[in-house]
């Protein structure tokens, strides 16, 4: 595939609102998890709770989308600079021809839990003022994210679980491919739910503790919240006004295993298909990854799978997973994780997996227990979903990516 620059990134999670709080949570290892008191909650568990959320005023405009998600969504997409860079972009393309998509597990559910709340005691309706399709629907965020920059190309909301804000890079990529955008405004947002952690305890997922990706002792996930995006574009056909320090998109991989609706096939197959596809798009070995941003739920059988797909392609490759200090942001991982391997990127530095303090021999990968700086230029983020729904993408720094000869 032919590579497709990063212009302009953020990232909003329990790290803190934007790419500085991110990037000095990231050096520091400081995670962001604490324990459950969404919504009162009886839970023994810990979260990664955005503050302010609800605090956060929708535009007057856009009133008919409040709820959790999309106050979250605008929090996001008011960091860094990152609303004023789309709103040049669609002065130079036009607005037609920017498309969004946006990844989501949950949408704005949490609006539907509050109004059954409230059903008509004789009727049982739902309170007049529900808006489900401007708040729950799936494509609820990706319709706000649009309707806030007045977008009117191509729209779409991903939700394929985990690797949800994963794919929306892979959809930007065909669109553009395919002649229909220049650009494309892309990202994840999943908001904290009542349905979320109750349903993943029910599955005896959820860890009484901070979430330990790879760790010996690794007993389930911590459920975190998040917006991020991207502005991804085609290159410019001067690629020497390119920064050297700019991000690339440089290959999309896909795969779809169907092993088990909640676990993932036990040799990693899908997940090993997903890599190999975007190792290929990308036009690069294995050996020119730098870096590895894992998926790692910290359940066993999700990292033991990994592991497994990783090791078949890689030898002592530095990788972590970064949602010990986020938690699993669900349908917005795929875009947080992105953002970090962003800032790798652009920092020169490999990220610590939070939390995690003994890797699991078993699992025999390079496991990075602390920060430090690496000139990395090639790095790997993969995101892999319930049903088997899996996404791997590689970035690559442009100093590096556009100088190198690629097969």
């Amino acid at each position: 595939m032919k590579p497709l620059l990063l212009s302009h990134f953020t990232a909003t999670s329990c790290l803190g609102r934007g790419l500085d709080a991110t990037l000095d949570a990231l050096r520091r290892q400081r995670g962001g998890l604490t324990p459950c008191d969404f919504e009162r909650a009886e839970l023994d568990t810990w979260i990664g709770a955005v503050e302010g959320v609800e605090a956060e005023p929708l535009r007057p405009d856009l009133a008919d989308y409040a709820c959790r998600n999309n106050r979250l969504a605008q929090l996001g997409l008011t960091q860094d600079g990152f609303a004023g860079h789309v709103e040049r972009t669609i002065a130079r393309y036009g607005a037609d021809r920017v498309g969004v998509f946006v990844g989501t597990s949950t949408s704005g559910i949490l609006e539907t839990e509050h109004a059954y709340r409230q059903l008509d005691p004789q009727t049982g309706a739902l309170p007049p003022g529900f808006r489900y399709a401007e708040t729950h629907n799936p494509y609820a965020v990706a319709s706000f994210v649009r309707a806030y920059f007045a977008l009117r190309g191509p729209a779409m909301a991903i939700s394929s679980a985990c690797s949800s804000g994963a794919k929306v890079f892979g959809s930007a990529r065909r669109m553009i491919e395919a002649g229909l955008i220049d650009a494309a405004v892309v990202g994840g947002v999943d908001s904290l739910c009542l349905t979320t952690l109750y349903g993943f305890n029910s599955l005896e997922l959820l860890s009484r503790k901070p979430c330990r990706p790879f760790d010996v002792a690794r007993d389930g996930i911590s459920i975190g919240e998040a917006a991020a995006f991207a502005l991804v574009e085609r290159l410019p056909e001067a690629r020497e006004t390119v920064d050297e320090n700019a991000v690339l998109l440089l290959g999309v991989g896909e795969s779809s295993d169907a092993h088990h609706m909640s676990s993932p096939h036990p040799e990693g197959l899908g997940a090993r298909a997903a890599i190999e596809q975007a190792l290929a798009t990308a036009g690069i070995a294995p050996a020119e990854v730098g870096y590895i941003n894992l998926h790692g739920t910290a359940t066993p059988s999700n990292d033991a799978a990994e592991s497994l797909a990783v090791r078949a392609l890689f030898e002592g490759t530095p990788c972590s997973s970064t949602k010990g200090a986020t938690g699993h942001t669900l349908g917005a991982a795929g875009a947080l994780e992105a953002v970090v391997c962003a800032l790798a990127l652009r920092h020169r530095f490999v990220p610590a997996g939070v939390n995690t303090t003994q890797p699991d021999p078993a699992l025999g990968l390079d496991y990075v227990l602390q920060s430090r700086d690496a000139d990395v230029h090639t790095v790997l983020s993969n995101s892999f979903g319930f049903g088997g729904t899996n996404c791997s993408l590689i970035f690559g720094r442009a100093d590096h990516a556009l100088h190198e000869p690629r097969a």
